[in-house]
């Protein structure tokens, strides 16, 4: 196996992909986005290992965000490679309008009752389309649980819903050792948004957690995610990420209690300051996927889309010494 580093410019720093070619089969794990300077440094990478695209026979993806499948059409295309993704992100991946437009619809909804000002709403717009600008693939869809035999051995699906309704992991085994290829459940350095990063995604917060819990639980010995560098220690990890979002958890109850009742965007930008681009969605969507889990563990009550703190919550907020609001793994 070796990981293949492409371009991105988003602030989780550049893509991978993953080849596992020492066998009969040539197999990407994720393609990057669908930029000239990633198809070049794919392109290179091969060549340097006597390859190119048209030797590629099948590519699992992670999930449907872009960067991560942008170039799967286009292998597809010129090598026939079958693309297989979850079955709740392959209509995206596949580029099917009535889709897009849904998700799109959806995320006007959440827009309404997250308070986002019409500026914002027009910024998130200028940066996505309606359906793929780029090349879209035929696709196998998958599910959880599910096996493939690559090169000898297993590649096992394992869902991890939260960043991403159909995100998955890939866990096998590497030199003996139980490895998992994380895609962006489980990153080095940054936190992989939750709530904006895909809206169909219920409950995402609750949801997230229960990827890491899966992680920590699995006593994978390397994580080799969908950004950055690889993770020795995936169960660490998973459990820093947790008490990051415990952090947020009392950051925003406290700023219900010192401006509720309040609406979403209004917690995003005292948290996060005013947020620009992609990024006006991100804010807003992490801020409700934690009003949305404090809502429903009893801490916070809304009104329309005002939140106020529940009773007795200023207390242990008083103190910092309360429960742990279901975070803790």
């Amino acid at each position: 196996m070796e990981r293949v580093s492409l371009s991105n410019a988003s602030f989780e720093g550049e893509n991978n992909a993953y080849l596992l070619a020492d066998g009969t089969d040539t197999i990407l794990i994720d393609t990057g986005d669908w930029t000239d300077t990633t198809r070049d440094r794919l392109r290179a990478f091969l060549r340097g290992r006597d390859l190119d695209i048209e030797a590629i026979d099948r590519i699992y993806l992670t999930h449907w965000h872009p960067d991560h499948t942008g170039l799967a059409g286009e292998i597809q295309s010129r090598s026939g490679a079958s693309v297989h993704v979850h079955a709740r992100d392959a209509p995206l991946v596949e580029g099917d309008p009535d889709s897009w437009a849904a998700l799109r619809s959806l995320q006007e909804r959440y827009f309404d009752g997250w308070g986002l000002p019409a500026s914002k709403r027009a910024e998130i717009r200028d940066r996505m389309v309606d359906t793929p600008v780029y090349e879209t693939p035929e696709v196998t869809p998958f599910e959880d649980g599910d096996v493939f035999s690559v090169n000898g051995r297993h590649l096992e699906v394992v869902h991890a819903s939260g960043h991403a309704a159909g995100l998955c992991l890939f866990e096998t085994t590497l030199d003996g050792a139980s490895v998992v290829f994380s895609g962006d459940a489980l990153l080095p350095v940054y936190t992989p948004n939750v709530g904006g990063a895909d809206v169909r995604v219920e409950r995402p917060l609750q949801r997230y957690l229960d990827a890491l819990r899966t992680i920590a639980d699995a006593g994978y010995e390397t994580a080799w995610p969908g950004h950055r560098d690889p993770i020795t220690d995936p169960a660490t990890r998973a459990a820093s990420i947790v008490r990051h979002h415990e952090e947020r958890a009392w950051n925003v109850l406290a700023t219900v209690e010192r401006r509720g009742p309040v609406d979403t965007w209004t917690v995003s930008r005292e948290l996060f300051g005013e947020l620009a681009g992609i990024h006006a969605l991100h804010g807003p969507g992490e801020v409700y996927a934690h009003l949305d889990h404090l809502e429903r563990t009893g801490d916070v009550v809304s009104d329309g889309s005002e939140y106020r703190l529940a009773a007795g919550v200023a207390d242990r907020l008083e103190r910092r010494d309360g429960r742990r609001w279901d975070l803790s793994i």
